[in-house]
């Protein structure tokens, strides 16, 4: 537990920054969910979004003594709704039995040796090409959301019909785009709540009968199957999971403690290993509440740079997430185009990383850029990771460089292998 000391009021303020610049996941994350086709309730979706940060968001202060928030993360949900769910036709209840189980392995890998290994044998450029193609495909999720993006047949996507939606659009963005020119935490919410606010002025969507009720522990709360979920043709599915949990845990850790100086002598971030284990629980736990899979959020370091340092900030943090139990009515009226211009900010940002690929080497090129490319275009981050694994070895041997391949990698390469066969 956090050692025997008071919250200074630099990790109270740090800890409230930190819940206001993540709390549209409050909404983002069960309106993804429960898009049309998965069949997973939006209450219970939002009620399990809000268990899973306020649980582990505790945990991560309290037991790991880290200045981060926890809650579902953006990637991992589109994963779970767009790929296993609607694209591979999996049962919802299968599906958290998947997160689960990635949950198991990821707690397996955290607390040996395994983790360094994993770590070290994937090349950056990979790492950076799974974070590019997530972007690209929230992007697409966003647009199609507005109606500019649609189905076409001889095209496989063509331009949709600009309508309301298209102009509430730019106006989410907007919106953000001023607050965030001033560094304003509100930014995301503001966006939300500006269109959810034109389309019930304008009668585009219907608000809220009611604002408040109990929280959802029914509907998919200890719903999910562990026995389907262990099928082999899922078992690339538990591995998309598995990997890009892991891959969006490190670079989050690394990344924030990096930036606040929250490192060792030797520039490791501190208590790292606490810290993957309490990400692991947090998958783990998501798949028994009835979510994707909890992640350490980036938007920590706002809270850090307000002076939120310690276990405390997370702690302050987990409890600003408790009346979010009862907006389920509140955040259930708000149209689904209204977390579009999220979607496309988040894909933004997670773009950025495209820029630290080596374009001008082919074999460290090719394998990114497939990544990178075929998880928005087969919808699918399982088909860009794996592809990413078989390619990069082999594109390298060609290029003979063979020597630098890792044996872990050339593992990696044939487990991947094995598992597009399965698929």
């Amino acid at each position: 537990m956090i050692a025997a000391s008071r919250p200074r009021w630099a990790d109270i303020a740090g800890g409230v920054t930190t819940f206001v610049t993540m709390a549209y996941i409050v909404v983002v994350n069960p309106a993804i969910l429960s898009a049309p086709g998965t069949g997973i309730p939006f209450a219970g979706a939002a009620s399990a979004t809000v268990l899973v940060a306020c649980s582990m968001t505790l945990l991560m202060g309290a037991w790991a003594k880290l200045p981060f928030a926890v809650a579902p993360g953006m990637g991992l949900n589109a994963l779970v709704a767009y790929t296993i769910i609607l694209g591979d036709g999996v049962p919802w209840q299968t599906a958290f039995g998947i997160v689960f189980w990635a949950g198991v392995l990821f707690l397996v890998v955290s607390m040996t040796p395994l983790r360094e290994q994993i770590a070290t044998a994937i090349p950056a450029g990979l790492r950076l090409g799974v974070s590019a193609g997530i972007g690209l495909l929230l992007t697409v999720i966003g647009l199609r959301a507005a109606g500019l993006v649609a189905p076409n047949e001889a095209t496989m996507i063509g331009p949709g019909a600009f309508d309301h939606r298209g102009v509430l659009l730019l106006a989410g963005l907007a919106t953000a785009l001023v607050l965030m020119r001033r560094n304003s935490p509100l930014a995301f919410l503001s966006a939300i709540g500006v269109v959810s606010g034109a389309a019930w002025v304008f009668g585009f969507a219907q608000p809220p009968d009611r604002l408040l009720s109990p929280p959802d522990f029914s509907s998919v709360f200890l719903q999910l199957d562990v026995v389907s979920a262990l099928a082999p043709a899922l078992w690339p599915s538990i591995a998309a999971v598995l990997f890009t949990d892991l891959f969006d845990s490190l670079a989050t850790f690394i990344g924030v403690a990096t930036a606040a100086g929250l490192t060792d002598k030797d520039g490791r971030p501190l208590h790292l290993r606490r810290g993957l284990i309490v990400d692991a629980w947090a998958t783990m736990t998501s798949g028994l509440a009835g979510t994707s899979s909890g992640t350490a959020f980036v938007e920590s370091l706002s809270g850090i740079r307000m002076g939120g340092r310690s276990g405390w900030a997370s702690v302050v943090t987990a409890g600003c997430f408790l009346p979010c139990f009862f907006i389920a009515p509140l955040a259930g009226a708000i149209p689904e185009y209204a977390t579009a211009a999220v979607l496309v900010l988040v894909g933004v940002a997670m773009f950025q990383s495209a820029a630290g690929i080596t374009f001008s080497k082919i074999e460290e090129a090719l394998p990114a850029f497939l990544t990178l490319i075929l998880i928005p275009l087969t919808f699918s981050i399982t088909q860009g990771l794996l592809w990413g694994f078989v390619s990069q070895p082999l594109a390298f041997a060609v290029s003979g460089r063979a020597r630098e391949v890792s044996p872990a990698l050339w593992a990696l390469a044939v487990l991947a292998a094995g598992l597009l066969l399965l698929h």
